[in-house]
């Protein structure tokens, strides 16, 4: 009897070629395509829907599934992804921070959406068309980075958890984006092979997060509205339309002639106000994570070197990390790094391996240690469940 798997497929190349591979490895496969979000609620004002999710992505996912002959599900979650993913985005920019709903969505809705409907459906596993590794070590599921350096996608799945890592298949990654385009030209799915890649948001079609904000949050623009953006050492240098509209390391956009390049440093979001400075000032080696997630060992309680990445296009750096409480890590890099931001993911790497990851919660200099506790508890994440 073949062993089934329940494949999520977009409508793009990647898991559309995913699904058909293992299709081709004898696993009975039944594809499944999320509509995550209602677009009426996020339709940016010239009326162009791109990216998933959209009818046509649903219909190029479909023929991929009749063309090779197994089953093909639509299933609507937007309940389950608005309440948590959107409500979430939103919240973290309110509360002044930087959120990645990517990683948000895989670790709390996307795993958790297919494995209950891969249970329905008898599925022993789920697939998706990430580029990253999966396997199995010393009784831990591991997640390792992607053949292709270029779309390695390890960095959004640092917090899924070993049950969900279980039953997983990654087919993608032990090859090249290239590669999977010929294999997808090869497998006559001609109408995915050369599809562009979608970088927006998934739930923002033009990628315009502030637009999105102002769409959410009725009276946004009127409450926060005309804080003052200042140096680090309180001086006032002008007025903004609002601190969810900014995030740290930002330099364009500011508004700002002061003489020299300044770069948004903090954000405050109980005094609305939006802190500036050179990029000296950006630079820090020292963060703390919250709501962490270990893969690779059950806990980092003795400092360990590693590499450290601070958000997806991240290349990483040398650091040394070590996990300070039952739901926390901290962080030093060997050199300082420019724009920690608060809401974003730390994802610490031995090797290829993924060690795990958490929210940043806060970064600072050595200079600025004993400010460190009052900086933490001001930027409490709000990703937890």
């Amino acid at each position: 009897m073949k062993k089934r798997v329940l494949v999520a497929m977009s409508g793009g190349v990647d898991s559309s070629v995913a699904a058909v591979l293992l299709h081709k490895a004898g696993w009975e496969v039944i594809g499944l395509t999320m509509k995550t979000w209602d677009f009426a609620q996020s339709m940016p004002h010239n009326g162009k829907v791109v990216g998933c999710c959209t009818l046509e992505s649903m219909n190029d996912a479909r023929r991929v599934a009749i063309e090779y002959d197994f089953t093909h599900f639509i299933v609507d979650i937007r309940r389950e992804f608005g309440d948590w993913v959107v409500e979430r985005f939103t919240g973290e920019y309110l509360a002044g921070r930087t959120p990645n709903p990517c990683v948000l969505c895989n670790t709390h809705i996307k795993w958790n959406a297919l494995l209950q409907r891969a249970d329905d459906l008898d599925c022993s596993h789920i697939a998706t068309g990430h580029y990253a590794r999966v396997r199995q070590e010393a009784g831990r599921y591991i997640v390792s980075r992607g053949l292709d350096t270029n779309k390695d996608q390890s960095y959004a799945l640092w917090g899924l958890p070993q049950a969900h890592l279980a039953r997983t298949l990654l087919p993608l990654g032990n090859y090249t984006k290239p590669v999977i385009r010929q294999m997808a030209s090869d497998f006559g799915l001609s109408h995915v092979a050369d599809k562009p890649d979608s970088y927006e948001i998934c739930f923002i079609p033009d990628n315009d997060y502030r637009r999105f904000l102002k769409d959410q949050v009725a009276g946004l623009e009127e409450r926060v509205h005309g804080g003052p953006f200042v140096l680090s050492d309180g001086s006032e240098v002008g007025r903004h339309a609002g601190y969810p509209f900014f995030t740290v390391g930002q330099r364009h956009g500011l508004g700002l002639a002061l003489g020299y390049p300044v770069y948004v440093t903090n954000i405050d979001p109980i005094t609305n106000t939006v802190t500036v400075g050179p990029r000296e000032e950006l630079l820090k080696e020292y963060l703390v994570a919250r709501q962490i997630n270990l893969i690779k060992f059950p806990q980092l309680r003795e400092e360990r070197p590693a590499t450290g990445k601070i958000r997806y296009r991240d290349p990483g750096a040398p650091c040394l990390v070590r996990q300070s409480g039952d739901d926390e890590l901290q962080v030093g890099f060997a050199v300082r790094r420019a724009a920690i931001t608060p809401g974003q993911s730390v994802v610490l790497y031995e090797g290829d391996d993924v060690l795990g990851g958490g929210w940043i919660a806060a970064a600072w200099r050595e200079e600025d240690a004993p400010q460190r506790a009052t900086a933490v508890d001001r930027h409490q994440s709000i990703a937890a469940p």
